[in-house]
């Protein structure tokens, strides 16, 4: 037969808990490839991505409610002054794009390369923006 056990106090079970500090839900945090253009919070990835490279990336972003940066360095496609706002395109319409909302185009013009740096955010199947979004010379 197997022994009788008493049912323990759900007081002392709670008070178990937390003390040992096993009350706190145990969250995962996301996966992300140090060798991609994705980083948690503001930090900037060590390899950037590119008009080719992002295609593969895209689909391959942490999955969470948490901010994410993208990196990702090239050539504008394209460059808009709204008075307030600067939006700047990185890589060609029929590929995935990738716009920046930053506060000035820095004298910036289509075909100059720079390192898009930002609040990533995907809509639809090749649009991209990240904002805010810092844009800064390719070094």
């Amino acid at each position: 037969m197997f022994p009788s056990y008493r049912r323990v106090p759900a007081g002392l079970v709670a008070a178990i808990l937390v003390l040992t500090g096993t009350t706190s839900v145990l969250r995962a945090e996301p996966v992300i490839d140090p060798e991609g253009p994705f980083r948690m919070g503001e930090g900037y990835a060590d390899r950037p991505a590119t008009c080719e490279t992002i295609k593969r990336w895209i689909d391959h972003a942490p999955a969470t409610d948490d901010r994410i940066t993208l990196t990702i360095a090239g050539p504008l496609a394209a460059v808009q002054w709204d008075g307030t706002l600067a939006y700047l395109v990185m890589c060609e319409e029929k590929d995935v794009q990738v716009m920046c909302v930053t506060y000035s185009k820095e004298g910036r013009h289509v075909g100059d390369t720079v390192l898009f740096a930002g609040g990533y955010a995907r809509y639809g199947a090749r649009r991209i923006v990240l904002d805010p979004c810092l844009a800064a010379p390719e070094e």
